[in-house]
């Protein structure tokens, strides 16, 4: 949305991997960071590097996520941006996994993506303005072999994207499901497994961490991208190799089946991707 800035961004489900990534991008597009985790001593390092917030927050708990939002918003203003990127994964042959740990597994990434989404509505509908973003992973398309309960979490994450999305763009709210897959991998150890793709990055080497996989440099671009884009409010992203019979090769598919992404533009947005990850 051209002429639209956004000012702090609020990161459920922050570690050292992709939402620590994440982070970074956003710092340096200016925006204020709050990042919210079960345990915030490991955010130590990112919170000095950044000047970020942080605060205790159990996605799978009402009262929890609710007291999270109120101090972020007490701290550094209501966030316009919100992520979540909370997960639980329970494995194991399908008739020996324990009911207990499947209701654990489906609190955090389903009901949990629900909490959070909903206390960013509240703050973001008054404002007709903000964005939403949901981490997917390949499981939130296609369910694997021994892995039915994060499989079931991640396709109730992408429904939730999907109805928010519906019922929210007519407020000016992006809410966009991104399907992102790929090791994480601090820098020293990708150069030297992969030194014809090392990502530099301005963080010192000790504190850096970047995205490996063949997916992930798209998906790093596009969170810039929605944040400028002026095009329909909802996106999601569809990986090849992953998406339904008749999907182009990589696109955007909005909400809004009229409204998809110019082939041109997303053509160009690869191009600068593949090239800033060979960099």
């Amino acid at each position: 949305m051209a002429g639209v800035s956004y000012r702090t961004a609020f990161i459920v489900g922050a570690g050292g991997g992709l939402s620590a990534s994440l982070a970074r991008v956003l710092h340096a597009e200016g925006l204020k960071v709050a990042l919210g985790a079960r345990d915030t001593d490991k955010l130590g390092p990112l919170r000095s590097a950044l000047g970020a917030h942080t605060v205790h927050c159990d996605a799978a708990q009402p009262e929890s996520v609710a007291a999270a939002f109120t101090d972020v918003e007490r701290a550094l203003g209501a966030p316009d941006v919100v992520i979540f990127n909370a997960g639980r994964r329970v494995q194991g042959p399908f008739i020996e996994l324990d009911p207990a740990d499947v209701r654990s597994a489906l609190m955090v990434n389903a009901f949990g993506g629900f909490l959070v989404a909903q206390e960013a509505a509240r703050r973001m509908v008054p404002a007709l303005h903000g964005a939403i973003f949901f981490t997917g992973a390949s499981a939130s398309i296609k369910g694997f072999a021994q892995s039915a309960p994060f499989a079931m979490g991640k396709f109730a994450l992408r429904g939730l994207a999907q109805s928010m999305a519906r019922e929210l763009s007519s407020f000016g709210i992006h809410v966009a499901h991104f399907v992102i897959d790929g090791g994480i991998r601090q820098c020293a150890a990708r150069a030297r497994r992969h030194r014809a793709h090392v990502c530099r990055c301005a963080a010192p080497a000790s504190q850096r961490m970047e995205l490996r996989g063949r997916s992930t440099p798209l998906g790093r671009a596009l969170l810039g991208w929605l944040l400028r884009s002026n095009a329909a409010p909802v996106k999601v992203l569809q990986r090849p190799d992953f998406a339904p019979p008749g999907y182009q090769k990589v696109r955007w598919q909005a909400s809004h089946a009229s409204s998809i992404a110019d082939p041109a533009s997303m053509s160009a947005l690869g191009s600068r991707a593949s090239t800033a990850a060979s960099a």
